[in-house]
């Protein structure tokens, strides 16, 4: 896990087996609310898997990149203004980022 102020980059919230060697997405979920709790938003960069945004109340964005390409300027303009908002709407916004790996994308 890689972490400024405001920026959490991480491998992907996983569950079942993956989770033995991933970042288990009950223990991603519970770090999150209990450092920052309804400040947070969640990335996810990975265009092979999802999972149920229930975890972190609904606030994740998805952005499809695939696996060791480069993401499409239109991708990342949707991505870099998204984060721009939530940013600007509280100075206690975190962001959480992560793809498959965690340094991939």
């Amino acid at each position: 896990v890689f972490s400024t102020d405001r920026i959490i980059a991480m491998s992907f919230p996983s569950s079942g087996k993956q989770s033995f060697y991933r970042n288990p997405i009950k223990e991603v979920a519970r770090f999150l609310d209990t450092k920052h709790p309804d400040h947070y938003k969640v990335y996810n960069l990975c265009s092979e898997k999802g999972y149920d945004p229930k975890y972190f109340h609904y606030r994740v964005e998805r952005i499809f990149i695939d696996d060791h390409n480069v993401p499409a300027l239109q991708d990342m303009l949707k991505f870099t203004a998204s984060v721009r908002e939530w940013m600007s709407q509280d100075e206690k916004n975190v962001i959480a980022i992560h793809c498959k790996g965690g340094k991939g994308r």
